[in-house]
């Protein structure tokens, strides 16, 4: 079969299905994408570059809107090319959100178009709101409202599409649920797996930090930000080093903004770290940007608790590899982080906004092995429901059975 994958940023969410697709012989890969330095073997890659930049003084509303535009222009000038030489996918598979394959069934009508609807924005019930401490400026509520209007078009367009967790379905209108079919997304358990003989070297440093040695607790997130609750984390951290002397803690992620609003000046760790000042022993509390997989899976095994928090949006993929390789999981009682733990079960447990419920939490596990290793265990032994050959035998099942 023929399998066309769109997405600007190769190979964004398709990774691990397009590399399984590509290592069968019955199978042809191309994935369309903006140009960068990723590769996978077998997928042929074919670039396309945007036609012209946005226009100057367009209204703030509909500035991702006409970003998708041209976009979909550019995608589609790329694949009538394709098409002229022959080439005809039986599958299209992209990311709704960017725009890009709105224009693909002018190209194909035949072909199958499968598009991944991440998340439907809302005003109520999700993200927006949720954290009063940043509330949405008043003259934002409408750009929010704006932010759907690709998702609208690729509900038309698209034949049929996916989702990777129910969280995220019921977050579209009811009238098109039906549309969207709920396909999770696998673990690469060959990697991301308990080691009880992981050794990870803080970076810069000649500091090794060993599994079963020191205490040690984690926090990962793309950007240290409020979405993910690292404002929480942080003002948990008085707390949780006043009560374990010997613990470190290692904070994984950039100074960007992934998702909501800026600080006012530098960056959300500049902030908590001016808010904190004098509270906590710095030199225990080690930043290390963003990691090589391996040394961030490496760090995962290392780790006696770690945390995950998250707004009520999109769950990372960090807490199923957390969860896959056997960390003691506490996250935040949010609807995304429900679907993958269990309080008390395979993880605990916290109010988002509770960071002395959460130091406590923390620290109550750093002091009780047989609970945690329990906890860890059960981690692991639930995440191989979502082991990466099953996953993606049930994407591709489903995708050909319509």
């Amino acid at each position: 079969m023929n399998f066309l994958f769109v997405h600007q940023n190769f190979p964004g969410q398709y990774l691990h299905l397009a590399s399984w697709l590509a290592s069968s012989p019955k199978h042809n890969v191309v994935f369309v994408s903006e140009p960068n330095e990723n590769s996978l073997a077998g997928v042929r890659r074919v670039p396309y570059r945007p036609v012209r930049g946005s226009m100057l003084g367009i209204h703030p509303d509909a500035t991702e809107f006409e970003a998708a535009m041209i976009r979909a222009t550019s995608v589609a000038q790329t694949c009538a090319e394709l098409a002229r030489t022959g080439y005809r996918p039986d599958f299209i598979i992209g990311h709704n959100g960017w725009g890009e394959l709105l224009n693909l069934k002018d190209i194909w009508p035949k072909a199958i178009l499968d598009g991944y609807f991440e998340f439907f924005y809302k005003l109520e019930g999700a993200d927006v709101g949720f954290d009063a401490e940043f509330p949405l400026p008043e003259h934002d509520r409408s750009r929010v409202r704006a932010r759907n209007a690709v998702n609208l078009l690729g509900l038309e367009v698209c034949d049929r599409g996916h989702t990777p967790t129910r969280w995220q379905h019921s977050t579209y209108p009811g009238w098109s649920r039906r549309k969207i079919r709920v396909t999770p997304e696998g673990v690469d358990l060959s990697r991301c797996r308990p080691n009880p003989s992981a050794i990870f070297q803080l970076p810069g440093t000649q500091h090794m930090l060993k599994a079963n040695d020191q205490p040690v607790v984690t926090f990962v997130a793309r950007n240290l930000e409020p979405y993910r609750g690292f404002h929480v984390f942080m003002r948990s951290l008085p707390s949780l080093l006043r009560n374990n002397r010997a613990l470190q803690v290692v904070v994984v992620g950039g100074e960007g903004v992934s998702y909501g609003q800026p600080p006012p000046a530098g960056s959300w760790r500049d902030y908590m770290l001016a808010e904190l000042d004098g509270q906590f022993e710095k030199e225990r509390v080690h930043f290390v940007g963003k990691l090589t997989y391996h040394d961030y899976i490496t760090l995962l095994q290392v780790s006696w608790v770690h945390v995950y928090l998250t707004y009520p949006f999109v769950a990372s993929w960090s807490l199923r590899e957390a969860l896959a390789t056997g960390c003691c999981v506490v996250g935040s009682d949010t609807e995304p982080v429900r679907e993958f733990i269990a309080s008390n079960e395979n993880g605990v447990l916290v109010p988002f906004f509770d960071s002395e419920g959460l130091a406590e939490t923390v620290s109550e596990l750093l002091c009780h092995p047989a609970r945690r290793r329990a906890l860890s265990q059960e981690a692991a032994r639930r995440a191989e429901t979502f082991g990466l050959p099953a996953c993606l035998e049930n994407f591709v099942r489903n995708l050909c059975r319509g």
